[in-house]
């Protein structure tokens, strides 16, 4: 059993959907192939059997190190310390590939401890030739170090930068968002607050003027005219107490209503000019072209354009004549209200109370909705309000191209959301608010103690495994250079020895000889004087032609120098 869910849980590694797509199955399958012949071809001057079995064993491995990166890892140094280079590719790429999947700076620095390990026995264990050990371990692991955990550890770095990168944006798409939801809480208990004034104050006052106005009505010393206008004023203070509840509960609850009453729509301009006609102003009404369906904040605000050329008119204008056109173009519903000229200019401006903030509203209630508000004076004389507003909602007519955003809101508002990554939202909804902004410690969450521990272990890992390529560099570069002192020799030296001369003579005038820089020259020598042992070296001088090596053999028996060659042998 303990067989079977092993094999299976390899299996699902193996196998991991989120590994394999379509495309990383074709690369890492062309990969494969490509690294596998070429392992087969450098295993060429040992046979086909090995060729094959290195090529197979390279193609096999390299898709599975994404999968099983250690153990690739571990077992691509020892395949290429076994073989002639074949699969070497197959080593550079794994140490590449595991600086960034194995889990942990301590697994990591085992994997590759154990790699070289294998890279670097199996390497000086099949040798073929006393060539000095400790100048070829010195060469491996300088290999091994620029090859293989380079490659490795800047892998390592680039994913944990994108991994810093990632989590910093995620950090501050959230700050970005739970500094707009305190802003929106805020603004909301700004509005309780608000709520609850107007609640106390304005209530009271309009509640006093309904009764009052309502035992005014049935006086019996009343006209009839007079008790027509006092209803206008009783009916007017239930209206306007039904708006300011309606105003309280929207402060209170933060949200509007998706549906506006059927009083305050397009389809109550009708009652609203009838009960301005009812108080005494002179009101025409007009409506031209088809009428369509607006959206329920587009339709709330024609009413609210009319409303307060009707109200600013009697405020400013009493007593002129006021026009209310409805428009209906192919495009929007043009709301107009044009109050001629006042009959007598001046009155009742000195006692009329105005806010100021009327326009502005409309205005911000038509941008809203993707219209646009004009006032201004009349040719005659009078004044001017028309309002310009689209049919359809805002997301409709961004589908259609029409709109800028689609009237999405965001937590963010734009000049804030740089990246562009926070989702949709109403400000001061959606779940308790983080009060906590200081940036110090949101980089002390990323970067936790054992984040910090990590990043301290593998920063004194790199910076090791830094100084030990500098110090294998130097010291390689100065066990070559001594090496090719040893393989080399002046052709004045040449020159001096002489055939017959005592062995002891001529030795002392050369150098030890080098197996590192003379072993591939030798194999292309003929054959040694038989009984003679021969040393071989390089000149010291350079030709002119840098594909052959001039090459020295001084051969020696019986203590005699027996003969000395000059050879030129392709480098």
């Amino acid at each position: 059993m303990k067989v079977t869910s092993t094999a299976r849980e390899i299996w699902q590694r193996a196998t991991a959907p989120a590994d394999w797509s379509r495309r990383r199955v074709v690369g890492e399958s062309v990969l494969a192939a490509l690294l596998g012949l070429l392992g087969g071809w450098a295993e060429t001057g040992h046979g086909w059997p090995r060729m094959l079995l290195v090529g197979l064993a390279v193609a096999v491995l390299t898709p599975a190190r994404r999968a099983f990166p250690a153990s690739v890892l571990i077992a691509a140094g020892a395949l290429t310390g076994s073989t002639e280079g074949g699969a070497f590719l197959l080593l550079s790429l794994a140490g590449w590939s595991a600086g960034a999947r194995i889990e942990g700076v301590l697994r990591a620095l085992a994997a590759y401890s154990a790699s070289f390990l294998c890279f670097l026995g199996l390497g000086l264990g099949l040798l073929s030739w006393p060539e000095p050990l400790l100048l070829t371990a010195i060469l491996s692991t300088f290999t091994f170090l620029a090859f293989v955990v380079v490659p490795g550890l800047a892998n390592r770095y680039w994913k944990q930068r994108r991994t810093l990168l990632q989590t910093l944006q995620q950090r501050n798409a959230q700050l970005l968002r739970e500094r707009q939801m305190i802003a929106g809480q805020a603004r909301l208990r700004e509005r309780q607050r608000i709520a609850q004034d107007m609640h106390d104050s304005l209530g009271h006052q309009l509640a006093l003027i309904a009764v009052q106005t309502g035992a005014l009505e049935v006086d019996r010393e009343l006209t009839g005219r007079q008790r027509e206008a006092v209803g206008v004023l009783r009916q007017a203070s239930v209206a306007a107490m039904q708006e300011l509840r309606e105003v309280v509960g929207i402060l209170r609850d933060g949200t509007a209503e998706e549906e506006p009453p059927v009083s305050r729509v397009v389809a109550g301009i009708d009652a609203l000019v009838e009960s301005a006609v009812a108080a005494g102003m002179r009101v025409r009404l007009e409506r031209s072209g088809e009428a369509r369906p607006l959206a329920p904040a587009a339709d709330h605000t024609a009413y609210r354009v009319v409303q307060e050329g009707l109200t600013n008119a009697a405020k400013h204008a009493p007593g002129a004549a006021l026009d209310v056109r409805l428009q209906y173009e192919p495009d929007s519903l043009v709301v107009e209200v044009v109050n001629g000229p006042p009959p007598v200019r001046g009155l009742l401006r000195a006692e009329s109370v105005s806010g100021g903030q009327g326009l502005t509203g409309l205005r911000e209630r038509a941008r809203l909705v993707g219209g646009m508000i004009f006032s201004g004076p009349a040719e005659d004389g009078g004044f001017r309000l028309a309002g310009l507003l689209p049919y359809g909602s805002p997301a409709e007519r961004e589908g259609r191209g029409e709109g800028p955003r689609g009237g999405r809101t965001t937590f963010v508002e734009g000049e804030d959301d740089f990246r562009g990554q926070t989702g949709g939202g109403t400000p001061g909804e959606g779940g308790a608010v983080i009060d906590r902004l200081d940036p110090r410690e949101e980089f002390k969450d990323i970067m936790s103690p054992k984040k910090s521990r990590g990043c301290l272990v593998g920063c004194g890992v790199a910076l090791a495994v830094l100084l030990a390529l500098v110090l294998a560099v130097v010291v390689g570069l100065g066990a070559l250079m001594k090496e090719a002192e040893k393989g080399t020799v002046d052709p004045e030296v040449y020159q001096s020895a002489t055939v017959g001369e005592p062995e002891h003579d001529v030795r002392h005038r050369l150098p030890p000889g080098s197996m590192l820089i003379t072993a591939d020259v030798k194999k292309k020598l003929p054959a040694n004087p038989p009984g003679a042992q021969c040393t071989v070296l390089l000149s010291s001088e350079i030709s002119g032609d840098l594909s052959t090596d001039l090459v020295y053999r001084f051969c020696f028996r019986d203590g005699k120098l027996i003969e000395k060659r000059e050879f030129r042998v392709a480098s």
